[in-house]
This record gives structure tokens, sequence and C-alpha cells, in this order.
């Protein structure tokens, strides 16, 4: 399976956090991805991209939070953030570049 272009739209980035770096123990990576992608996409992209083997696909999306900017009122985008459970023995290095 190769890379098509619209893999790239489907994930963002890699999230790298506390709570991240904790899913990474279980074998699981967690990704930005477009907030209209799908579970079986998001599958799609991760193992055409990285050449692995994917698990699960588990997706949350989170809320933009209403906050100032110079003084005016705003609001924050809307994030779509994908938890990626590997198949035994397969490892994404997320600080590596693409």
């Amino acid at each position: 399976m190769s890379a098509k272009p619209e893999h790239y739209d489907v994930i963002r980035k890699p999230i790298i956090t506390e709570k991240s770096t904790m899913a990474s123990e279980n074998g699981a990576v967690v990704f930005e991805v477009a907030i209209d992608a799908t579970k079986p996409q998001v599958k799609e992209a991760i193992e055409a991209l990285f050449g692995v083997k994917v698990k699960a696909v588990n997706t949350t999306i989170t809320k933009g939070k209403v906050k100032r900017f110079r003084g005016q009122i705003g609001r924050r985008n809307d994030v779509k953030k994908a938890y990626v459970t590997l198949e035994e023995g397969n490892t994404i290095d997320v600080s590596t570049g693409l």
C-alpha cells in the first residue's frame, strides 16, 4: 500500500503530551487528525504512511475553548484526536519526521 496525497490530509500531526506518552507504553500512538476523518480513513492512512499494522482506532473531539486574543473574545478550533493502537511488534517513532 503506497501513501496517497490524501493520507497527509487525514493525519495532521502527532500529539506528544504526558497522557500520550503513557498511552505509548500500551502500544498506542496519538495523532491530531482532520475533523471529518473517519476511523477507517485514519487506519488506512497510518498503515500506508508508517508501514505498520493497526489493531484499533479510538477518536475523541475536543471542543475549542473560548479565550481572549488581545482583549477580543475568540474561540479556539475544535480538535479531533485519534488514539491508534498498534498490533504486537509494531512501533512508530513520533520523534522523527515523516
